[in-house]
């Protein structure tokens, strides 16, 4: 039986000091830190990317507009198509940008923490609890786009939290965690199940296309609050950037360095838990984003851990191209966002799970 041993990075050493191979020192003031180059430059690449599918998301619809005419509106000069471009379409693509971003942040925090690219806040309970509670808030009445999003908040914390609670015997140990949360899932989707059952028809409708993952109808009213929230989780989200690194150690290395690793991947697991919560109630769970943007963007920059800039610019990426397929594809008729997203994502689900059997399978042959 053959073993493959991870080699560490090379270091290289030059006028700032040792640094490992692939990085650039930077420094700004008397702070500096490490910068992956090929991660930098494919931020840089999906931020064009991205503007260049938000710009086509703005132009095309039942009527064409030149891209010419939507930059002028995004730099509030006056323009014929303002009321298409500024009213309709500008607020539902931000709110498709923001759930993107905050799906493939809270994607990539959780796989890190569980160590496997499975453990996606779809796959793991947490977008169903946050569908529990706020299809059950639907049933009784409320329906603000205001309101829901701190439902899915408090939703997915209790479903994490049960998860996190049963996965726990002395450490978290990824597979555990990874099929507890799928035995959660299917339970909290049942419960759900049962509240469109018994709730008014109409308003079982409403929550039915809701849960599908859907960006029809939202406006500034949905956009503000998650972009309130987002903005406020900025400096979470930095600091999870720089406990990430720790935490892709493995324990013995961690814990000698003085690393409290059950307070730090607590820490990530619950920033990622609300990210993706805020972002089920704001546009439902628009599934396999999480689970997608994260090991494409690992992928594409070849880091050890996954790059957390690159994995959200990846997920807004995903939501806002899907949504304007969504738009598209069967016009008149609107698709929800979520049907696109789960297309691409179940596939490629299957695939993970087959090529992890194939490497075991080749191991214990070996």
């Amino acid at each position: 039986m053959t073993t493959a041993l991870k080699e560490a990075p090379e270091s290289v050493a030059g006028a700032d000091g040792i640094r490992p191979a692939g990085y650039t020192r930077v420094r700004i003031g008397r702070a500096s830190f490490l910068l992956h180059r090929r991660a930098a430059a494919m931020a840089g690449a999906l931020a064009v990317a991205l503007a260049a599918v938000c710009v086509a998301y703005l132009s095309v619809g039942e009527s064409f507009v030149p891209p010419s005419e939507v930059l002028k509106v995004l730099l509030g000069q006056p323009a014929a198509n303002e009321l298409v471009v500024g009213t309709l379409r500008l607020p539902r693509m931000v709110v498709g940008l923001l759930v993107g971003l905050a799906f493939g942040i809270a994607g990539a925090l959780i796989q890190t923490v569980a160590r496997n690219p499975l453990a996606s806040p779809d796959i793991i309970g947490i977008s169903q609890g946050a569908s529990a509670l706020t299809v059950g808030a639907m049933t009784f009445g409320v329906t603000s786009y205001t309101v829901l999003p701190y439902l899915s908040v408090a939703g997915g914390i209790v479903a994490a939290a049960l998860v996190y609670v049963f996965a726990w015997r002395g450490g978290l140990h990824a597979t555990r965690f990874v099929l507890i949360g799928i035995g959660f899932a299917i339970a909290l989707r049942s419960i759900t199940t049962l509240f469109l059952t018994k709730g008014d028809y109409l308003v079982a409708q409403q929550a039915q296309v809701w849960m599908t993952g859907s960006l029809n109808g939202r406006g500034w009213d949905s956009a503000a609050p998650l972009g309130w929230l987002l903005l406020a989780l900025v400096p979470a989200v930095l600091w999870a950037a720089y406990a990430q690194r720790t935490v892709s150690m493995d324990d013995d290395t961690a814990t000698a360095l003085g690393v409290r690793l059950g307070r730090v991947r607590l820490g990530l697991v619950l920033l990622g838990v609300v990210l993706a919560s805020v972002a089920t109630g704001a546009a439902g769970p628009v599934d396999f984003v999480a689970l997608l943007a994260p090991q494409i963007a690992r992928r594409m920059t070849r880091t050890a851990q996954i790059p957390l800039l690159c994995s959200a610019l990846m997920g807004a990426v995903i939501v806002v191209l899907a949504d304007l397929l969504a738009r598209r594809l069967l016009s008149p008729t609107e698709l929800p966002v979520g049907v696109l997203t789960a297309a691409v994502g179940a596939p490629y689900l299957i695939w993970l799970i087959v090529r992890g059997r194939t490497g075991r399978t080749a191991g214990g042959k070996a």
